[in-house]
């Protein structure tokens, strides 16, 4: 297995990311959905117990006196770090929702315009395979509590204190310590819980899975698959810290995917030897090696060339570290988050910078972005006529599209409004 990127050309590039369902987690994820839909929380608990999210006869709720508990137990550095964390979240969600307000405007004898609401129930769903993701449950929660929900849930797998803890910061009104599409199913069907108007948060294939069954029933933010990350970088980058930067997100999954596209061949290979160094010395080597096994390197031409191979791949994090930064990023289209310059890490964006680190992957960042207060908010939309005479021509053209398209009904109600 080697330790670094291998080199293809733009036209070997992969288009393997498209599909974030992946079909045996599907039927598998259906099989979970349906006996819990069947079989309520009696099935959940079988479940749990089956994958090991808790052993026999244990509750699947943990109570808000608990992650109070699991909060208090922590050192108080520790206590500080998620405290800062979600105020810097908070205030970037609350800046998102004030850039959106109600709005009232004119209309042939009246008004109309658009309220601006929250749903009234989220379920956040935060990671605990490999690793306890506390900033998961962070980056979910805290965003639904800026955009107004009134009963946040959250979910998250044999979670960690600090997992726990992190529910408390969030402010979460009940927490349920199961994962996969049990966690999923169990949200949208309100077991252990109020059902979910909303599922957010990242997740394994199951989880995606069991999401695209629920959507409908519930609305999701998004379907996830492998985290990805890629560096557009020339002759100016630092090799050492582009290959951090790649690690960084190769040891997530082996599945992750971590991508450079470069102009300069000797910047590519100086960050294929750095990888070597730091993959030799990574606590977490096994994974992200394997990860970096699916990477790949392209060496382009032009800035011009790496924007559009990037746009083209629409990566979940796109890293710009070039001459200039902020040029080459402003060319940029698709990208779940973007990170411009050598200080603006992406790790930064996972640890609560203030951007949302749930991000859309396998290129559905042409069509979606990530999640955001917007998740978790209905545009509803009204009008009122109080001047008749003024409507009349509304009311005239109202009858008369009715009638091109055959549907009288429609063109009586609408003459009731005739003088």
């Amino acid at each position: 297995m080697t330790d670094c990127l291998r080199f293809i050309t733009k036209d070997e590039i992969p288009r393997d990311c498209a599909e974030p369902v992946d079909p045996k987690a599907l039927e598998q994820a259906r099989a979970i959905v349906d006996d819990i839909r069947n079989g309520g929380k009696a099935k959940v608990s079988e479940w749990a117990v089956k994958l090991g999210d808790i052993p026999e006869g244990a509750d699947i709720n943990v109570t808000k006196e608990e992650l109070k508990a699991a909060y208090d137990s922590l050192d108080d550095e520790v206590r500080a770090v998620l405290d800062r964390t979600a105020e810097r979240i908070k205030a970037f969600a609350t800046s998102q929702r004030n850039a959106v307000q109600d709005m009232t405007t004119s209309i042939p004898g009246g008004q109309a315009g658009h309220i601006v609401a929250p749903v009234q129930t989220a379920g956040c769903y935060a990671p605990g395979g490999r690793y306890p993701l506390p900033s998961s449950v962070l980056m979910t929660a805290v965003t639904a509590r800026a955009a107004g929900v009134k009963e946040v849930w959250v979910a998250s797998p044999r979670p960690s204190p600090v997992t726990l803890a992190a529910g408390h910061v969030a402010g979460a009104d009940g927490f349920l310590r199961i994962g996969g599409a049990q966690a999923i199913a169990s949200l949208a069907e309100g077991i252990g819980c109020t059902p979910a108007d909303v599922i957010v948060g990242p997740g394994n294939k199951w989880v995606t899975a069991a999401k695209s069954l629920v959507q409908g029933k519930c609305s999701i933010d998004m379907l996830a698959g492998p985290s990805e990350v890629l560096v557009i970088c020339d002759e100016t980058c630092n090799a050492k810290t582009v290959a951090a930067d790649l690690i960084a997100q190769a040891e997530h999954d082996v599945e992750s995917r971590p991508i450079l596209i470069t102009t300069s061949k000797a910047a590519a290979d100086a960050v294929n030897e750095e990888l070597k160094k730091q993959l030799a010395v990574l606590p977490t080597a096994e994974t992200a090696r394997e990860a970096v096994t699916k990477g790949f390197a392209v060496v382009v031409d032009t800035i011009e060339e790496a924007v559009a191979i990037s746009d083209s791949i629409g990566p979940e994090h796109l890293e710009v570290q070039t001459k200039d930064s902020k040029g080459t990023a402003d060319l940029c289209g698709n990208y779940g988050g973007l990170f411009v310059g050598v200080n603006a890490a992406e790790v930064l964006g996972d640890y609560g910078a203030g951007p949302n680190h749930v991000l859309p992957t396998g290129g559905t960042s042409r069509y979606t972005g990530g999640l955001s207060v917007f998740n978790f908010l209905r545009i509803r939309t009204w009008m009122q006529i109080n001047d008749r005479p003024a409507s009349q021509t509304l009311v005239t053209d109202a009858v008369k599209l009715a009638r091109l398209e055959g549907l009288e009904g429609h063109a009586r109600a609408a003459e009731q409004r005739l003088d």
